[in-house]
C-alpha cells in the first residue's frame, strides 16, 4: 500500500494537466485506507505493549533506559496515530475542512496525556490485580463494542463485517475516544470520558490501597497517583482547546458549529449542471433497510446493482450530445466514508474502470443512486 500510494503521488506529479487530479485523490483516499490500518495495528500491539511495559516498571520499582524508550515510543504511536487518521481523513474529502497542523500537534497532546493516564492507571491496577484486571479490561471491551454496534455504524458491506469492526474498534475504546458515527458527538465523548474518568480513579484508588509497601514507599505511591490526575486533566484541557480554539468547523460551542467532528455537508454553490462532474472521488455505502427497500416496485425490478454502459444516455434535441466518457451505474447510495469500502467495490470494478479509463480519453464516471429522490448524482469512484 506504500509502495502503491507513491506510485499514484509520483502519477499525479508526471501526468498531463487533467490527469494530475485523478491520480491525487486516488493517492489520497489510498492514503486514507493506509491510516486506518496503521490506526488498527497500533493499537493493537503498542496499547498492549505499553500497558506490560510499565506495569513491570511499577513492580519493580525501577526504568530502565531502553525500557523506557520503548515505552515512550508506544505512547507517542498512539497519540500521532490518532491525530494522523484524523487530519487524512479530513484531506481525503472535500466536504470536510483540512485540519490545520495546529489542530494536529493539540490533538497529539490531548491523546499523549489522556491516553498516558490511561495505561499508568491500567498498569498500577495490573501490577496488583492480574486476574481482576484481565476480567476488567474483557468486561469494558464488551461494553464498548455494543455500545458501538447500537450506535449502528456503517462501514462495511456486510452485517458481519461490520460487527468484527466494531469489536476492533472497541479495543480503541479500551484506551481513548475515536469517533465512528456521523453527526454530533459531543454527548457521546461526555459519557465516554465520565466512564473512563471514574475507572482510572477506582484503578488507581484500589492499587494505592493495595500496593506492596516494600517495593514502593508512600512518596512515590502518592506521585504516581499525581500524575494520573494531573496527565488526565491535562489531556482534558488540550481537547477543549482544540474544540474551542482550532477545530476545521470552528468552536464546539459556538451556535453554528455542526458537531464535534462532523458537520453538515453544506449546501451546494449555483455553477454547472447537475449532470457535470465537478467534485473528488467518493467511495460507495452499504445500503440501509429503508434504502434498500426503495420506491414502490424498485425492489422488484431486474436492473442489476452494477450496470456498465458504453457512454452516456442521449441528450435532448434542444442540448448538444456530452462529450464525457464512459458511464458505470451503480443502483446503491453514495458512501461517505473512504476507508472501508475498497476491499469490496476494487474486486468488482477495478479491471473494469482501468480497461475504460486507457480505452477512453477522459475518466469513467460513476453514477449513484440517490435515495428519496429518482435523479442521480455523477461522481467519481474514489478508491479506484
Amino acid at each position: 500500500r506504500y509502495l502503491r500510494t507513491l506510485y499514484l503521488g509520483l502519477q499525479s506529479r508526471w501526468q498531463a494537466e487533467h490527469r494530475r487530479r485523478h491520480f491525487y485523490w486516488r493517492m489520497m483516499f489510498e492514503s486514507a485506507d493506509i491510516s486506518m490500518l496503521r490506526l488498527l495495528e497500533t493499537f493493537l500491539k503498542s496499547a498492549p505493549q505499553l500497558v506490560l511495559q510499565l506495569s513491570i516498571m511499577v513492580q519493580q520499582n525501577s526504568i530502565e533506559p531502553l525500557q523506557g524508550l520503548s515505552a515512550s515510543a508506544s505512547l507517542v504511536s498512539l497519540a500521532w496515530m490518532i491525530a494522523s487518521y484524523q487530519k487524512v481523513l479530513r484531506d481525503s474529502r472535500e466536504d470536510k475542512m483540512p485540519m490545520s497542523y495546529k489542530g494536529a500537534v493539540v490533538q497529539i497532546l490531548w491523546h499523549l496525556f489522556t491516553i498516558a493516564a490511561r495505561a499508568i492507571a491500567f498498569a498500577l491496577f495490573a501490577s496488583v490485580f492480574q486476574l481482576y484486571f484481565g476480567i476488567f479490561i474483557v468486561t469494558h471491551w464488551c461494553i464498548m463494542t455494543f455500545w458501538i454496534i447500537q450506535g449502528e455504524t456503517d462501514f462495511c458491506m456486510s452485517k458481519w463485517e461490520e460487527i468484527i469492526y466494531n469489536m476492533v474498534v472497541g479495543i480503541i475504546y479500551i484506551f481513548c475516544w475515536f469517533n465512528v458515527k456521523e453527526g454530533r458527538s459531543r454527548y457521546r465523548m461526555c459519557i465516554y470520558y465520565i466512564i473512563t474518568l471514574s475507572e482510572n480513579a477506582a484503578l488507581t484508588v484500589l492499587w494505592f490501597l493495595y500496593y506492596d509497601r516494600k517495593t514502593t514507599s508512600d512518596f512515590d505511591a502518592l506521585i504516581l497517583v499525581c500524575v494520573v490526575s494531573s496527565s488526565f486533566a491535562l489531556g482534558i484541557f488540550f481537547m477543549f482547546i482544540y474544540y474551542c480554539l482550532l477545530h476545521p468547523n470552528g468552536p464546539m460551542f459556538s451556535p453554528r458549529a455542526g458537531g464535534c467532528i462532523f458537520r453538515q455537508r453544506p449546501a451546494p454553490a449555483p455553477g454547472p449542471p447537475a449532470d457535470a462532474v465537478t467534485s473528488p472521488p467518493r467511495s460507495l455505502p452499504r445500503t440501509t433497510g429503508g434504502e434498500r427497500d426503495g420506491a414502490p416496485g424498485e425492489r422488484d425490478s431486474c436492473v442489476p446493482v452494477f450496470q456498465v454502459r458504453p457512454c452516456a444516455p442521449p441528450a435532448p434535441a434542444a442540448r448538444a450530445p456530452r462529450t464525457e466518457g464512459p458511464v458505470i451505474r451503480i443502483d446503491l447510495p453514495r458512501k461517505k466514508y473512504p476507508a472501508w469500502d475498497a476491499h469490496f467495490i476494487d474486486r468488482r470494478l477495478r479491471k473494469t474502470i482501468l480497461a475504460l479509463e486507457y480505452a477512453s480519453p477522459t475518466t469513467p464516471r460513476l453514477q449513484y443512486r440517490t435515495p428519496g429522490a429518482p435523479q442521480e448524482v455523477l461522481e467519481y469512484e474514489t478508491t479506484v
